[in-house]
């Protein structure tokens, strides 16, 4: 029998593309894999340190692969196994860990499934960290990660990510544009770029050999791929051009995620971001003029050090008045090893909480009215394969979430239909289809 493998992902949509091209690493060398709650010979945990517990999380995913296997391999890799390795070689059950210079040669560092008296690490110094791995995810899901790029050289005084992952780095465009091919192959419908900091993409060898807008280009000419989306981009690095070359692009959809963190410049400036919010203003004012019905989405940190409650404030006007589409919001935690962890001026938690709570309420709020002013417009949803209370679901190019009547034919189908009205739950009733479906808030 071959041996079994499973994973477990936590964090971004960059971890879900190396989890995917590891699981092949591990078909490769003829194990077979299985979902995690099935009994497996070896489980792989692919870790994030950019959300609160990561140390909970991990040893919480680590107690339930032993519930399934208690014999089972364990191995933990990402983010949080580079930054703290030793604090999880003493998790209890875990075998191996693997920090970034060494995930993408875990067939070779697993000798042996025997259980360890005490766990191994492989772990060298970030700075050894310096080769581009390519990777994408496929077979999970209707929509591929395709990652190109990792890495970052920005310093912002609240990230350790530059310590998890090294800085930037890229892979040639011959090569990505080859992968695409490879994924269009598999039927795969809608590819999303992703990396560290994809509008830093064309760093090799510590020097600048491209830009991203070449590589947009190159990928807009990839036959069998019907949308491209382009995932978090700094607003300093979105570029008019970019903004310009997707809005006439045929492939690149009018969907934006664009970074803020703060509404306010002084604490921008203490974040030490790389933009002020006029340059914001500028970014959001030019997407819809050229794409008017385009979604633009926005993450914002609150409760960082020295953010008063007027600052708040600032940033919450300034979010309000903006033509956005919704937001991600994240309450600001200290971490180790970071600028932000030994500033003065620390916000209390109950502060932060209520911050958050309005911000979302806020976000709710600009989702509605974004997808409120969608009605009576024809879109094109592509179907993906979850069901969930016996509904499908699907998105526009421009991100309007839909969802049907699981109807096993619409899976990974494209179908155009009309948004009609928004019902009191959120839901907006379409026509012109051959099932019965809505628009739902994610």
């Amino acid at each position: 029998m071959k041996k079994r493998v499973a994973f477990y992902t936590l964090g971004c949509k960059l971890n879900f593309s190396e989890t995917s091209s590891i699981g092949r690493l591990f078909q490769d060398a003829g194990y077979r894999s299985v979902a995690f709650n099935e009994e497996a010979d070896v489980y792989v945990i692919n870790t994030c340190s950019v959300t609160d517990n990561a140390d909970k999380k991990c040893r919480k995913v680590v107690k339930e692969a032993l519930k399934y296997s208690p014999n089972a391999y364990i191995t933990i890799v990402g983010c949080y196994a580079q930054l703290k390795p030793k604090e999880i070689a003493e998790i209890p059950g875990v075998d191996m860990v693997l920090g970034a210079a060494e995930k993408f040669n875990i067939i070779e560092h697993i000798n042996s499934l025997t259980k360890q008296q005490k766990a191994i690490v492989h772990n060298a110094p970030i700075e050894e960290t310096n080769i581009f791995v390519p990777a994408f995810s496929i077979g999970d899901r209707t929509r591929t990660f395709l990652k190109v790029q990792d890495g970052c050289d920005y310093s912002c005084t609240f990230c350790t990510i530059p310590l998890a992952r090294g800085g930037s780095r890229s892979g040639a465009i011959t090569d990505i544009v080859r992968q695409a091919d490879e994924i269009a192959a598999s039927g795969v419908k809608e590819v999303v770029l992703t990396g560290v900091n994809i509008g830093d993409f064309g760093v090799r060898n510590g020097r600048r050999e491209d830009r991203f807008l070449s590589l947009v280009e190159a990928l807009d000419n990839v036959k069998g791929i019907d949308r491209f989306r382009i995932s978090s981009i700094e607003p300093n690095l979105l570029s008019d051009e970019i903004i310009e070359f997707v809005a006439r692009s045929k492939r690149f959809v009018p969907h934006f995620h664009i970074p803020l963190q703060s509404g306010s410049n002084k604490i921008l400036g203490l974040m030490r971001r790389r933009y002020k919010r006029e340059l914001y203003i500028e970014r959001v004012e030019k997407i819809k003029q050229l794409m008017p019905n385009g979604c633009i989405g926005v993450d914002v940190i609150v409760g960082f050090p020295g953010e008063t409650r007027e600052d708040f404030i600032e940033t919450y006007e300034f979010l309000n008045r903006l033509a956005i589409s919704y937001l991600h919001v994240f309450t600001y935690s200290e971490r180790e090893n970071t600028i932000a962890a030994q500033m003065e001026g620390a916000v209390p938690g109950s502060a932060r909480s209520e911050r958050s709570k309005m911000l979302h309420i806020l976000s709710d709020k600009k989702r509605r009215a974004f997808y409120e002013s969608q009605l009576g417009s024809t879109v094109e949803v592509l179907f993906e394969g979850d069901v969930k209370d016996g509904y499908m679901h699907g998105f526009s190019k421009n991100y309007v979430k839909t969802r049907v009547m699981y109807d096993p034919l619409l899976v990974n189908e494209i179908k155009t239909v009309k948004l009609i009205e928004l019902s009191e739950n959120g839901e907006v009733e379409v026509e012109e289809t051959s099932a019965s479906l809505s628009v739902a808030n994610s």
